[in-house]
C-alpha cells in the first residue's frame, strides 16, 4: 500500500486500521496520515524504534507533514526528506488574524541523573491529542547539544514509542543550529581580543584611521555608536574632532569584567580556565621600538557549551529578525574602565552574528513515531540557562494549532529552574499564556527523594528502585508537591503526569495520585506512552484538555516586579520557589549588582543557574531541604537576551565527561552508514 509517495509494509509493529472503521472525512485523513501504533514488547532500544519506523513503515514526506500542519508550499524550506525550516514571517503574517490554541507547558520534578522522561512525555502528550483523540496538536521542544548526547545523559528526542524521528537526525547536528551559536559566539570573542590588541598597541589616530577608511561612510553599525556617545550621526569619518575620533575608537576595556567565553558543543571540564594569547607580543602603545621590549598579549578566560552562550538564549528569546537583530546588538560582553558598558554592536560585531544566525532562527518541522508535527527549535539548558525552546516556534504552533488545537513546549528539568524560567522570562517576554502546566513524576525519582539509595548513570539500581516500597514514594512526593505548589502560585491548573516504568506497582502510582490531588493538582495520572505511544498518553490527553477547559487566564501572574531591586528578585525567587532561607552573595556579586544597576539593567528578570538535582544548590539534598541558603558566586548579564545570570553554588557553565562517556556504543555500520548504539 502507499500513500504520500511513502510505502507501508506489513510488520509487527504497525498496521492500517481497515477502512471500514472510519467514519467521517476527518477521521479518515487522520487514521490513513497516523498508522495505528502496535508496540513491540519488550520495547526496543531508542535508535531501533527509529529505525524500525524509518525503515517497515516510512515517514510521512515533509512536504505532505507540513500541510497537514496547516502550511503553505513556500513556507517550507525542505532539509532533506523527513526535516524542514519553516518561515517565520510569512506564516505568522498569514495567520496573524487566527486565534491561539491551548498553551501546555511540560516540566518535571527534580530528577535522578537517568531523567524523568520530560522530554518523552511531551512528545507522547502531543502523539496522543494528534494521533489518538483526533485534536491539532504540536510539540515544540529543544535541539538537543552533543555534550549530553555523548556524554551521560543522552539525546533528547524523546524515548520508546514516543519520540521524534529519524532520531539519530534529531539528536546528530540537526540543521546547524547550534553549530551556526558556536559560530557567531567565537566570531564575537575572536572580536573582543582583537580589539583590546589593536587598542594596546595603536595611538587614538592609528586606530580610528583603521577602523574608519578615508572615503567612506559609517556602516549603520558605526552610526549606532556614534548616537551611544552623542555624536552627530550624519557627520563623515573626516569630520569628527581628535577627541571625537579618540572617544569613538578607543572602547578601552577594563579586561577583569569581560564575561564573554568561547564556546563549543561539548562536555570538555578542561576549558573551563584557559589563558589566549601565548605567543602573541605587541609593541605597547606610547613606547618606542627598541627601548621597551614587546610583551605577550595575555588573559585568563574560559569556555562554555554552546547551549549556555547568551546567542542561544537570544534565540530562544527573539521574537522575529529585527528583534534577533537588536538583541545581538545589545549583547554587553564586558565594561570600560569608566564603568560604561560595552556591546557587540560597539565592536561592530551586530550585523555579522545576526547574518550568521538568520537561518537558524526558522525553527524545524519534524514528526513523531506517530506522524504528529514536531518544531525543534534552540536548546538551552535549564541548569545554566533558561532552559525552554523558542518563544517563535511557540507563536507558529499555537497559530497552526489554531482555537481547538494543543500546543506542549517543554521546560527544562526541574520545574524549579525550567518552569520558573518559563513563566517569569518567557512568558514575560513572548506576552502568551499558558492554560496548563504538565508535571512529570515518576516512582524512582520520588522514591530518591523519600530517602532511597543513591542513583547514579552506569550503575545498577538498588532493589528499593525494583521493589515495592510504598513508604519511600510517600515520603518522596513531598517534592512533587512542593512543584505543584509552586506552579498554582502562577495561577495554572497542574496535572501531574506519571511516567510508568515496567517495575513500578499500582499502589506505588496510587500513592503518587493521591498527594498530588491532596497539594492542588487539577488532576494526577498515569501515563505508559513510552511502551504505548500516544494510547499510553491518552487519559493524559483528556485530562489536559479537561485542565484547559477549566482554566481562567487572568489568574495569570509572575512571581516578582521587575522594577524590584536585583537582591530582592533572587531572594523572592530562593524563598518562594527553592524554599530558602535567604541568599549569601559573594564579594564579586555584590560589585556586579551595583554595576547592572547603575547601567540601567536593573530591571531584568533573573535566571538562576543552579543544579537540577535539588531546590538547594546541593544536588545531594533531596526531597524539600530545609534550613538552608542559596550563595551566589557571581551574576552575569544577558542583556541582549534580557534577563540577569547569578551562578549558584558549584554549578559549571561547561560540564565535563565521566569515566565511561555515552560515546563508547555509538558507531556505524559502514555496509549501510547506519548509526549504531545511539541509545
Amino acid at each position: 500500500f502507499r500513500l504520500h509517495g511513502c510505502a507501508f509494509l506489513p510488520s509487527t509493529a504497525f498496521f492500517l486500521l481497515p477502512l471500514s472503521f472510519l467514519h467521517s472525512s476527518r477521521l479518515l485523513a487522520n487514521m490513513t496520515v497516523h498508522p495505528k501504533l502496535q508496540p513491540r514488547s519488550p520495547v526496543p532500544s531508542d535508535i531501533e524504534v527509529s529505525q524500525q519506523i524509518v525503515s517497515e513503515v516510512g515517514l510521512l514526506p515533509i512536504a505532505d507533514l507540513a500541510s497537514e500542519a496547516g502550511l503553505e508550499p513556500d513556507e517550507v524550506i525542505p532539509w532533506g526528506f523527513s526535516k524542514a525550516k519553516v518561515q517565520l514571517k510569512t506564516t505568522l503574517d498569514r495567520l496573524k488574524h487566527s486565534p491561539d490554541g491551548n498553551y501546555i507547558v511540560c516540566t518535571g520534578i527534580n530528577p535522578t541523573p537517568l531523567g524523568e522522561g520530560k522530554s518523552t512525555t511531551t512528545i507522547g502528550l502531543a502523539q496522543a491529542l494528534g494521533a489518538i483523540l483526533n485534536k491539532k496538536s504540536f510539540a515544540c521542544i529543544r535541539q538537543p547539544s552533543q555534550g549530553p548526547t555523548f556524554g551521560i545523559k543522552g539525546g533528547a528526542a524523546g524515548g520508546g514509542y514516543a519520540q521524534v524521528v529519524p532520531m539519530e537526525e534529531f539528536n546528530l547536528h540537526l540543521t546547524g543550529d547550534i553549530h551556526a551559536i558556536t559560530a557567531a559566539n567565537n566570531l564575537l570573542a575572536a572580536a573582543i581580543d582583537t580589539r583590546m590588541l589593536h587598542e594596546d598597541s595603536q595611538s587614538d589616530e592609528a586606530l580610528y584611521k583603521r577602523l574608519c577608511l578615508s572615503g567612506k561612510p559609517f556602516p549603520p553599525v558605526m552610526k549606532k555608536r556614534l548616537v551611544k556617545l552623542g555624536i552627530d550621526p550624519n557627520k563623515s569619518p573626516e569630520d569628527l574632532t581628535a577627541e571625537e575620533r579618540a572617544k569613538f575608537a578607543r572602547l578601552d576595556f577594563a579586561k577583569e569584567t569581560i564575561t564573554w567565553q568561547r564556546v563549543l558543543d561539548t562536555c570538555d571540564r578542561h576549558l573551563r580556565k584557559v589563558t589566549v594569547g601565548k605567543g602573541q607580543t605587541i609593541q605597547p602603545r606610547g613606547t618606542v621600538k627598541g627601548e621597551t621590549p614587546r610583551e605577550e598579549h595575555i588573559r585568563e578566560t574560559g569556555f562554555d557549551i554552546t547551549v549556555a552562550s547568551e546567542i542561544m538564549a537570544v534565540l530562544a528569546l527573539a521574537n522575529d529578525l529585527p528583534d534577533l537583530r537588536e538583541k545581538l546588538g545589545n549583547m554587553v560582553v564586558g565594561y570600560s574602565k569608566a564603568g560604561e558598558p560595552i556591546t557587540s554592536d560597539d565592536l561592530g560585531c551586530g550585523g555579522a552574528l545576526t547574518v550568521l544566525m538568520k537561518d537558524a532562527l526558522l525553527p524545524t518541522l519534524m514528526q513523531t513515531v506517530e506522524r504528529t508535527p514536531v518544531l525543534v527549535h534552540a536548546g538551552p539548558f535549564a541548569n545554566i540557562a533558561i532552559g525552554n525552546s523558542s518563544i517563535v516556534a511557540d507563536k507558529l504552533a499555537l497559530k497552526l494549532a489554531g482555537e481547538d488545537g494543543y500546543v506542549v513546549t517543554e521546560a527544562g528539568f526541574g520545574a524549579d529552574i525550567g518552569m520558573e524560567k518559563f513563566f517569569n522570562i518567557k512568558c514575560r517576554e513572548s506576552g502568551l499564556k499558558p492554560k496548563c502546566a504538565v508535571i512529570v513524576a515518576t516512582v524512582r525519582a520520588l522514591k530518591m527523594h523519600g530517602g532511597g539509595p543513591p542513583v547514579s548513570a552506569g550503575k545498577p539500581l538498588a532493589s528499593e528502585y525494583k521493589e515495592e516500597n510504598i513508604p519511600l514514594v510517600t515520603a518522596g512526593c513531598s517534592n512533587l508537591v512542593k512543584h505543584i505548589q509552586n506552579a498554582k502560585k502562577f495561577g495554572v491548573n497542574v496535572v501531574v503526569a506519571i511516567n510508568q516504568f515496567k517495575t513500578d506497582t499500582a499502589e506505588e502510582m496510587n500513592a503518587i495520585r493521591d498527594a498530588s490531588l491532596e497539594a492542588g493538582a487539577f488532576d494526577a495520572v498515569v501515563s505508559n506512552h513510552w511502551a504505548e505511544g500516544g494510547k499510553g498518553a491518552e487519559a493524559l490527553g483528556h485530562a489536559v484538555i479537561m485542565a484547559c477547559k477549566a482554566n481562567d487566564e487572568t489568574n495569570f501572574k509572575f512571581l516578582y516586579d521587575l522594577n524590584s531591586p536585583i537582591r530582592e528578585k533572587v531572594e523572592t525567587i530562593s524563598k518562594e520557589i527553592y524554599g530558602a532561607d535567604g541568599v549569601d552573595f559573594s564579594e564579586l556579586a555584590e560589585q556586579q549588582i551595583r554595576q547592572y544597576e547603575s547601567s540601567g539593567f536593573g530591571n531584568l528578570p533573573i535566571c538562576i543557574a543552579k543544579t537540577q538535582y535539588s531546590f538547594s544548590c546541593d544536588p545531594k539534598a533531596k526531597g524539600v531541604p530545609k534550613g538552608f541558603r542559596i550563595y551566589v558566586r557571581e551574576i552575569r548579564s544577558c542583556v541582549g537576551a534580557g534577563f540577569l545570570y547569578p551562578i549558584c553554588g558549584d554549578i559549571m557553565t561547561i560540564p565535563g565527561l565521566p569515566t565511561r562517556p555515552g560515546f563508547y556504543d555509538v558507531d556505524i555500520d559502514t555496509s549501510t552508514g547506519q548509526v549504531l548504539g545511539l541509545f
